[in-house]
């Protein structure tokens, strides 16, 4: 073999595993393509998974919250009925009450006024036998300080006047005449008709007489 030839063979033997070794490399882009296609999906999947657990966790709270109010309307409202109730019962009550009393209020007073009642008589039974005068006259004052008495049991008052500053929220002036005195100007110098209070109420205003 000649050394031009031998050349050759080498040659062509060192092209050969040139091309060995330069093999086409294996696409690996594809299957990365497709294991990141599968994560999109797996994480658009467990996403999507989420969000339903969520709307699901709203809308249980949404309800539980109904649920609550619903329970909260319904507490007020048998309490309002029940006070309804009971205001009714109270109601009528009072009203009962209130009748009996305006039936009774002067019970007491009119049993108490009765022994006034049975001196009077006594003292007409006495003039009409031609009793002494004085006799009368006792007699008569005892009923007076019984039934004075008895109106002062009964927070009944009479105004002090005679003499006093005038008062308009005591005395009512009927006329004013010169006072005798100046020291009873703006004073009360006579009493026309006695004036009463009823527990510091007055019950009816002292008709005076008023000095200037």
């Amino acid at each position: 073999m000649s050394k031009e030839k031998k050349q050759q063979e080498e040659q062509k033997e060192m092209n050969t595993n040139e091309m060995e070794e330069k093999e086409v490399p294996i696409d690996s882009s594809s299957d990365n393509n497709e294991v990141s296609t599968a994560d999109k999906e797996k994480q658009s999947e467990e996403k999507h998974d989420d969000k339903k657990d969520k709307k699901k966790s709203k809308k249980d709270k949404d309800a539980d919250k109904v649920a609550e109010l619903e329970k909260q309307v319904e507490a007020m409202n048998d309490k309002y009925l029940r006070l309804s109730a009971e205001f009714d019962n109270y109601r009528r009550r009072t009203l009962k009450e209130k009748m009996e009393l305006t039936k009774t209020a002067g019970e007491s007073i009119l049993v108490n006024i009765l022994p006034v009642i049975d001196d009077f008589e006594r003292a007409i039974s006495s003039m009409e036998q031609g009793l002494e005068s004085a006799a009368v006259k006792d007699g008569v004052e005892l009923i007076y300080g019984k039934f004075k008495e008895f109106l002062n049991q009964n927070g009944v008052k009479e105004i002090e006047a005679n003499g006093t500053e005038f008062d308009t929220d005591l005395h009512e002036a009927l006329t004013k005449i010169p006072a005798p005195s100046d020291d009873l100007k703006g004073k009360v110098v006579d009493v026309i008709q006695k004036g009463y209070v009823l527990n510091d109420k007055v019950i009816r205003f002292a008709k005076v007489v008023v000095g200037e």
